[in-house]
């Protein structure tokens, strides 16, 4: 008898119909004589029809109180979803994420997992039951409940299926996998039938959505097998984990882009020691996630320093950086929302030059103007017109002959 994770997104258990087919997914798993413990997020748009609604009462939720409100949404479906597998004849039950013993740290709206108390979950599951868990929620040593962020629910599933040694993780979606590219933007973009860690890592952490950063960060720690499927059909979806991949390959797996980029610029900064730390440390307390930072060749000691952050957290940005600018005597702070990302990604480019300038050139050749870039080992990213992102994406794609794939 195998233990197996699954989770179902918003997209799949959006209305009454969508839980019974997915409650009936469960009961063919449940059959096979696996022990199932489900993950589910809130049905279709009900975080963000909530998080209006908070809007709607107030201009500035307080933190506490908006993560107790949006954590409402995964309760719903984690209950609707037992209610529908009782009714085919199955033992089942949902616990909110404090009745599965998930506990986090005190950062509402993209808390961390500290550990998780099996306890429960595995008493339900020895009594013959599936075991429902609303995602993307947690609580804290003080017992107030916090959030995880967007994709919550995945990390949610991942560290589940590592705590309670499961034999895989199955993420069910809109989608059946991971593919070279958004297939709505490319239709020629081919599914991949596996891929590694680390490649998937860089793919999520720069704009593909079907699974969260920190899922992956968490199944390769614990090298917990990751599968990532449509929950409307049973095509095979896409495997991540640790080992050999079998397949030939190009040496870039995957073009991928982001939207949610803002740019915050500080001109004129005094070039000395301290102060970069002046400036980011008081973003990371107030929660802030900076991506790309750059900083110019200093004149006569003086420089100019850009980093990018999510647009949504770009007011909050500029009101703690703004004052800062200000007192290390810098001579103005500038930002701009109208900015995208679009990066390659794969493992075979890490030892065979030539990559880059071949991405500079078909952006050029596309009339894309870069405005920053950052790289790692095995991506190349630049920052471009928020405009020309899917131009960049399409153009990519085909340079890197990833139809064939």
């Amino acid at each position: 008898m195998a233990l197996i994770v699954q989770k179902y997104g918003g997209s799949s258990v959006a209305d009454a119909g969508k839980i019974k087919n997915v409650a009936r997914r469960i009961a063919q798993t449940r059959d096979k004589g696996n022990q199932v413990v489900v993950v589910v997020s809130a049905m279709g748009d009900t975080t963000d029809d909530l998080i209006k609604m908070a809007h709607q009462v107030t201009g500035r939720p307080a933190d506490r109180e908006l993560d107790v409100l949006l954590s409402t949404g995964e309760l719903v479906s984690s209950t609707l979803l037992a209610m529908a597998l009782r009714d085919k004849g199955y033992e089942a039950i949902s616990l909110s994420g404090a009745q599965a013993g998930i506990k986090t740290d005190t950062t509402y709206s993209s808390a961390r997992i500290r550990d998780i108390d099996p306890a429960r979950v595995v008493k339900e599951l020895k009594a013959g039951r599936v075991v429902i868990v609303a995602g993307f929620q947690g609580i804290t040593e003080e017992m107030d409940v916090t959030t995880l962020g967007r994709g919550g629910s995945d990390t949610t599933a991942v560290a589940l299926a590592a705590r309670l040694g499961a034999e895989i993780c199955q993420l069910y979606t809109d989608v059946e996998g991971v593919y070279t590219a958004d297939p709505r933007l490319v239709p020629e973009a081919q599914k991949l039938t596996e891929i590694g860690y680390e490649e998937m890592l860089e793919l999520a952490s720069y704009g593909v959505k079907v699974i969260h950063p920190r899922a992956v960060e968490l199944g390769e720690l614990f090298n917990i097998p990751i599968l990532i499927a449509s929950s409307y059909n049973d095509s095979p979806g896409t495997l991540i984990h640790g080992g050999a991949l079998m397949e030939v390959r190009n040496k870039v797996r995957g073009v991928t882009y982001d939207l949610d980029v803002a740019k915050v610029t500080v001109i004129g900064v005094p070039d000395r020691p301290g102060i970069a730390a002046t400036l980011f440390e008081p973003l990371a307390k107030g929660g802030i996630s900076v991506d790309t930072i750059v900083q110019n060749a200093s004149i006569e000691n003086i420089t100019d320093l850009t980093f990018t952050v999510a647009k949504s957290q770009l007011t909050k940005a500029m009101e703690v950086v703004g004052p800062i600018a200000r007192s290390i005597g810098a001579r103005e702070c500038v930002s701009d929302a109208k900015l995208g990302k679009v990066s390659i990604v794969g493992t075979g480019m890490q030892n065979t030059p030539g990559y880059a300038a071949r991405m500079f050139r078909t952006l050029s050749e596309q009339g894309i103007n870069i405005q920053l870039i950052t790289t790692s080992e095995i991506r190349i990213t630049c920052i471009i017109d928020e405009a020309r992102v899917k131009d960049a994406v399409r153009a990519l794609h085909k340079m890197f002959e990833l139809e064939g794939k």
